[in-house]
């Protein structure tokens, strides 16, 4: 825990004018001052900073509070991490609270992966911008997906030599540790015959995607190889680490944070190249699973967010079932749920490379569909003639209605599902009776065992 000190001393040292004033433009309005909303789409300006109270009050969306209160808000920072912030920009020493030495240790050894990781991502960067190789092949690489110069510097891209350990030579030459760059993936570390190991570069000629946590850090990395080589893999990714959870992060959340909680809601597609097409199209309210089946954690990242998730999902089939089980969870986190597929052959990346913003916003509106819309379209389909195959499909629509915690959402969609499929909303009911009753009964079972 952060001592009481060290909060004391930020709160006295913090200037709120100077801090709101990094993320919005403040003019002078007599002893205050006076900015956009940046909570909003306002116009005229209501968002209004008192230097003297140290306070600040958005009139248009009704939000207010101290220094803490606006970067918790507006970069979704938790309460240690605001403080945090504050104490790095305004130089202030983090003292923690008494903790034992193996919690000492931890918190040194989690620190020590994070400047790891972060200088990795500056080294791959520098590659692909200054190294004759980086250029020619990664650099090229990103200008043949239409990624601008301004988009590859944001996302931090970058570029890992074709070579056995250009990096791990370079890390370690600056000082940072074997142990470090081996327990964050970066390096692979071979023991050999007579005691000896062989380090070498896990990310080896590959174009280099860092992924970041909601507060900016550099937790990991994906990599994509470039050459046809049949025995690697297309991506790879970081191991799971102390810093890095796979099912616990989602690609781009760092960059679409304000964005989704602005538009209230919160786009997801499968690639990082979706992401930062999307992104770059003027759609930032975008992120991605990167490669994993959707987790209850990445879905609560965004609840944090919106209530609101819309799915985009490419043209194939194969991609649609495996994407129907991710919508259920989103449901089950008591979330609403839209799907939007684009045209055969298309995905996100390229259907936003191809279109204009206004025709891109155009089509996600006009295409976004309801869950239940499009779980019947798409089932309602493969089981037109089928009698067997339509009970099954009703089920699994009413399946997917058993997971809404909201009883009113639950009866809503009942009713909706009853007129799309022709049915009686009481056979529904029924189905939802047992569904629930069989859930209700397996949830004691394994409490049981």
């Amino acid at each position: 825990m952060i001592s009481k000190t060290t909060i004391d001393q930020v709160y006295e040292t913090a200037r709120l004018e100077e801090v709101i004033g990094d993320f919005v433009q403040l003019k002078k309005s007599g002893s205050n001052f006076k900015g956009i909303s940046p909570f909003t789409d306002e116009r005229t300006p209501s968002f209004m900073v008192s230097p003297v109270k140290q306070i600040w009050k958005d009139f248009s969306s009704g939000k207010g509070g101290n220094v803490v209160a606006f970067l918790m808000e507006h970069e979704h920072f938790s309460y240690p991490e605001a403080i945090k912030y504050l104490a790095k920009k305004y130089n202030i020493e983090v003292e923690e609270t008494e903790q034992t030495n193996e919690q000492k240790e931890q918190a040194n050894e989690r620190e020590s992966m994070y400047l790891v990781s972060e200088y990795a991502q500056t080294y791959f960067s520098e590659s692909l911008w200054e190294s004759e190789s980086g250029k020619a092949i990664g650099l090229t690489y990103f200008k043949e997906r239409g990624f601008t110069d301004e988009t590859i510097k944001k996302f931090g891209l970058g570029y890992c030599l074709d070579n056995w350990d250009a990096f791990t030579k370079t890390a370690l030459d600056k000082g940072y540790q074997l142990e470090f760059l081996e327990k964050t993936g970066l390096t692979i570390v071979k023991e050999q015959a007579g005691g000896e190991s062989r380090k070498f570069d896990r990310f080896k000629g590959r174009v280099m995607f860092p992924i970041h946590s909601m507060s900016g850090r550099v937790l990991g990395f994906g990599g994509r190889i470039l050459t046809n080589d049949k025995k690697a893999a297309k991506y790879l990714n970081s191991p799971e680490s102390e810093i890095y959870h796979k099912s616990k992060v989602l690609y781009g959340i760092y960059f679409a944070k304000q964005s989704i909680a602005k538009e209230d809601n919160c786009y997801l597609v499968e690639g990082y190249t979706d992401v930062i097409q999307l992104y770059q199209s003027g759609v930032k309210n975008v992120v991605s699973s990167s490669g994993t089946a959707l987790t209850p954690e990445q879905i609560r990242l965004i609840n944090r967010l919106t209530k609101n998730i819309t799915v985009l999902f490419d043209g194939d089939a194969a991609g649609l079932r495996a994407s129907l089980r991710g919508i259920d969870l989103i449901l089950e986190q008591g979330m609403n749920v839209k799907v939007c597929t684009f045209p055969e052959g298309e995905d996100p990346d390229s259907f936003a490379k191809n279109n204009a913003y206004e025709d891109l916003v155009l089509y996600l509106e006009e295409n976004a569909k309801d869950f239940i819309q499009f779980k019947t379209s798409l089932l309602a389909e493969e089981a037109a003639n089928d009698p067997i195959k339509r009970a099954d499909t009703v089920r699994d629509i009413v399946n997917s209605i058993s997971k809404i915690p909201d009883r009113i959402k639950k009866e809503i969609y009942i009713q909706e599902c009853a007129k799309i499929m022709h049915i009686s909303e009481e056979v529904l009911y029924n189905t939802l009776a047992q569904i629930d009753k069989k859930g209700v009964a397996d949830a004691s079972k394994k409490l049981k065992q």
